[in-house]
């Protein structure tokens, strides 16, 4: 179990599956990342990691931390190093103290005999701060050194194994020695998390499979370099789900390649999610709603479930604090008599549209039970009063 920022995050252990993302803005503008930072944490993001590549990034990082906790955004800070971590946490001291964690890539430390150095010098400034770090592997980046080695004994063998079989067997032996290493150096396993990120979805499940089977440190999972749109939602979910009905993930990214223009929280709504709809947490109310066929002709309902379903993440910020347990609430928006009825009576609240041909009526159920039945032309600000009283009644505010 691992615990920083004043244990407002737990990772490891018993705690939940946490929703991480990572800024793309460059950290030098202190206010530009904040902002963004600031986003990702509204949208759900409970840890949030920022490039930290030059010494103008460095010294940014203590000002993006105190903007942060001047707006009451206390999400911890990863600083993720490549190449010269160590002299950036050497020279900037207030960054090192600021950052909550450190993410080390054991294949971009340093070459030959710096990378121990260089590596242990990274180690001795976390064990100095008190911080916890993250051991991240990443098959684009993954120790040639290693990788050679294990690539020569293989091919000593009898029956030498394919080369993935290699490739993979060297992420997880980079990562297991790497915090072997560090635990002898003075770090506690309790500060150490490890990921092993490969781009493809088979491959990752094989490699994550292994890796829980040989350590007991929390894992960090992603689908590395996941892709745009619907192919990078699909692929992170497929390997992510898996992994995670297995019982094997402590922390997770969704690794978005974001369309121009585009929000960079949708990652953050990805993994929400995909822990949701498994059942794993809750984060927002969640809208049940039929993908229309012949019989909803209209796209009325359409336009109804993506209103709701906005309206419902929008008020979260307000309603996580004032009506605990309304991110377990689900709306049912129908299209038709066929299931609408049925489908908004499991909702907690649900209502069934008029199809095609059908009563120009909209039943609404509450708990299961129907409570009133809306005609006209103001259905859906009419239902938007109906879920806002609910929450009230139902949610009790905090004292």
């Amino acid at each position: 179990m691992v615990q920083w920022r004043d244990q407002i995050v737990t990772v490891g252990g018993d705690a939940p599956v946490r929703v991480q993302s990572m800024t793309n803005t460059d950290t030098a503008d202190a206010i530009g990342t904040a902002i963004q930072i600031k986003e990702l944490a509204r949208a759900g993001s409970e840890i949030v990691r920022i490039t930290v590549d030059t010494p103008a990034a460095a010294a940014a990082v203590p000002a993006i931390r105190e903007q942060l906790d001047k707006l009451g955004v206390h999400v911890p800070l990863v600083g993720d190093f490549h190449y010269n971590g160590h002299t950036l946490l050497t020279d900037y001291p207030d960054c090192a103290q600021a950052l909550s964690k450190y993410r080390i890539n054991p294949g971009n430390v340093g070459q030959g005999a710096k990378r121990d150095t260089q590596f242990s010098q990274m180690i001795e400034l976390a064990c100095r701060y008190d911080k916890p770090i993250r051991i991240g592997v990443n098959w684009g980046s993954l120790d040639q050194d290693l990788l050679a080695k294990l690539l020569d004994d293989n091919a000593a063998l009898p029956k030498p194994l394919e080369l993935r079989q290699v490739m993979s067997e060297a992420l997880i032996q980079s990562a297991l020695q790497s915090a072997a290493r560090a635990e002898e150096i003075g770090l506690g396993g309790n500060k150490i998390i490890l990921s092993c990120k490969v781009s493809a979805v088979q491959d990752l499940i094989s490699v994550y499979r292994d890796l829980a089977s040989r350590c007991d440190y929390p894992l960090h999972l992603g689908l590395t370099e996941a892709g745009m749109g619907s192919k990078g939602i699909v692929a992170s979910t497929a390997a992510l789900s898996i992994l995670l009905q297995e019982g094997i993930g402590d922390t997770i990214r969704v690794s978005l390649t974001p369309e121009p223009g585009a929000p960079r929280e949708n990652e953050v709504i990805v993994a929400q999610e995909i822990l949701q709809t498994m059942g794993l947490r809750h984060f927002t109310p969640m809208v049940i709603a039929c993908p229309g066929c012949g019989r909803t002709t209209s796209t009325y309902f359409q336009e109804l479930a993506s209103n709701i379903q906005s309206y419902l993440r929008h008020q979260m910020p307000i309603w996580k604090k004032d009506h605990p347990g309304v991110e377990a609430m689900n709306v049912a928006v129908m299209g038709c008599i066929v299931n609408g009825p049925g489908e908004s009576k499991h909702a907690n609240i649900g209502i069934s549209l008029p199809g095609t041909g059908e009563s120009p009526a909209a039943p609404v159920f509450v708990d299961g039970v129907k409570v009133k039945t809306l005609r006209g032309d103001h259905i859906a600000e009419e239902f938007q009063v109906i879920v806002d009283e609910y929450v009230k009644s139902t949610y009790q505010t905090k004292i």
